[in-house]
């Protein structure tokens, strides 16, 4: 696993590189970054663990409460991008978890990297999941919509394109690399086709309500007891 993480750290540093000439921005660390990756390589691993890995949207949930569970785990971190996730997934991937549900990319859009860049990233987690923890089951979720009726986080907004076209290329990745997909985007959807106001109170996170629709459409796939 070093060998791999150092092997991700010279690729982002080329991503970032080259994010930086094209005009977007791949930079991943900050002090809440290191803060809550520095106290992950601390906690022990747990035999079986589920891992819910993302970024404030998967942060901000009380995953082992939620399913009354000590065996998940929350690797969420806000602010994260899919650059940030490659180069903290040997720490995930230290326990050989059983699951690990990945819900990122929103803050990758709304610094308009591009969906090759975001695809790209997304192709090299399943392959370094596949390649160092081959018993775990990935379940990749797809970016949820928001809601431009808000204000707070306006670089996320009216990215719906943008959006779709992830979780259209994510789809297909799944399926080429036989990956659990699971279609949230659509399901947190309102009539205007926006993120739905009973799920949200920024247009970008989730409300608790939020939070027990997603559990429900887990369950409903199968995808946890």
């Amino acid at each position: 696993m070093i060998r791999a993480r150092f092997y991700w750290l010279v690729v982002c540093v080329g991503f970032s590189l080259l994010g930086q000439a094209q005009g977007w921005d791949s930079s991943y660390r900050s002090t809440y970054y290191d803060q809550k990756l520095t106290l992950f390589r601390l906690l022990p691993d747990t035999e079986g663990e589920i891992i819910f890995l993302g970024n404030s949207i998967t942060d901000i949930g009380e995953w082992a409460e939620i399913w009354q569970n000590p065996r998940v785990k929350n690797r969420g971190i806000s602010g994260d991008i899919t650059f940030g996730v490659l180069a903290r997934l040997d720490e995930v991937l230290s326990a050989r978890p059983a699951k690990i549900f990945v819900m990122i990319g929103v803050n990758d859009i709304a610094r308009n990297i591009p969906d090759s860049v975001i695809l790209h990233n997304y192709r090299r987690i399943i392959e370094q999941v596949q390649r160092f923890s081959p018993q775990t089951r990935i379940i990749f979720q797809s970016v949820l919509p928001t809601n431009d009726e808000f204000k707070p986080f306006k670089n996320h907004y009216g990215k719906d394109d943008h959006i779709r076209s992830v979780n259209a290329g994510l789809r297909s990745l799944c399926e080429e690399s036989k990956v659990d997909y699971i279609d949230l985007y659509s399901r947190f959807l309102d009539a205007s086709g926006k993120l739905d106001k009973r799920y949200t109170n920024d247009g970008l996170h989730l409300n608790g309500a939020g939070y027990m629709h997603w559990k429900a459409l887990l369950i409903e796939q199968k995808l946890m007891p």
